[in-house]
């Protein structure tokens, strides 16, 4: 929520990755011009924008190191608990295919697989629905601590 995605295009430059939203999600597209002229009015936008951009390069940091750093448990641990919600209550998170999750944290498909599994067992991971989980977050936590 709150999240800004796209800001390269104030500099005239191609984003460089696609998203793929997960879930139900909304939108809200705001015309580079458009910001371009309220930020220009509008010192503090100027500088949430500028503070969002920061952010989000260091987002992209901490999810470089985190999740190609450590053992497979590890990353996949440190996974789901980015993608958890932090809501009231026992956080849940929602995962896509273990090939995905391979990709993206630089283990097999079967390595991820086994992994969740073990997950499961543990008890650290109880499926609510198809690839949607609720988290023992303390649990997961202690695998890289």
């Amino acid at each position: 929520p709150s999240d800004v995605i796209g800001l390269e295009t104030l500099l005239d430059r191609p984003y460089e990755h696609e998203a793929l939203a997960m879930w139900p999600c909304e939108i809200c597209c705001l015309p580079v011009q458009v910001v371009r002229d309220l930020s220009q009015r509008n010192p503090t936008l100027h500088h949430e924008l500028r503070h969002r951009w920061q952010r989000a390069l260091s987002d992209a940091d901490a999810w470089l190191t985190e999740l190609s750093t450590g053992s497979a448990r590890q990353r996949v641990a440190r996974l789901i608990l980015r993608l958890s919600d932090h809501g009231p209550g026992q956080p849940e998170c929602r995962l896509f295919s273990r090939e995905d999750l391979g990709a993206m944290l630089g283990i097999t498909t079967e390595t991820a697989s086994r992994t969740i599994a073990e997950f499961k067992r543990n008890g650290w991971l109880r499926e609510l629905a198809s690839n949607h989980y609720r988290v023992d977050a303390a649990a997961l936590q202690e695998t890289f601590s």
